[in-house]
């Protein structure tokens, strides 16, 4: 089984990383560490290096949990939700955790939602936590 859990950093995404290690371990699964970024080359070296290093931390916990990982940096021009199903489809991943924040309705509209279009567009079941 192959779980793709997509990581930014935040509080949300760590609750993500941690139920993840359960599922791996419950169903003795990879888990795949996406971390995606709009702008494709136009991206700052700078925030490229915070996202490996916020990459990283994420391997390293499943590692010493002795859960196989892989991480997986993506700046393909595309909203991480797009990029997330995109991934999905392309590796048959089994399953995908996010975690979610929460935003008013206003916010939205405005700005879209990842997560709304992952739920929505994923080949494979998609379980949230905040």
């Amino acid at each position: 089984m192959s779980i793709l859990v997509g990581y930014d950093g935040s509080n949300a995404a760590m609750e993500a990383l941690r139920l993840s290690i359960k599922h791996a371990k419950a169903f003795d699964a990879k888990v795949e560490i996406v971390r995606s970024m709009k702008g494709g080359g136009e991206d700052r070296a700078e925030k490229i290096e915070l996202a490996s290093n916020q990459l990283a931390f994420a391997e390293e916990l499943l590692t010493k949990e002795s859960i196989p990982c892989e991480t997986h940096l993506l700046v393909r021009g595309m909203t991480p939700g797009e990029d997330m199903v995109r991934f999905a489809r392309e590796k048959g991943i089994e399953s995908i955790i996010l975690g979610v924040k929460r935003r008013s309705k206003v916010g939205k509209m405005l700005f879209g939602s990842n997560a709304q279009y992952v739920i929505l567009n994923a080949p494979c079941p998609v379980i949230t936590v905040h």
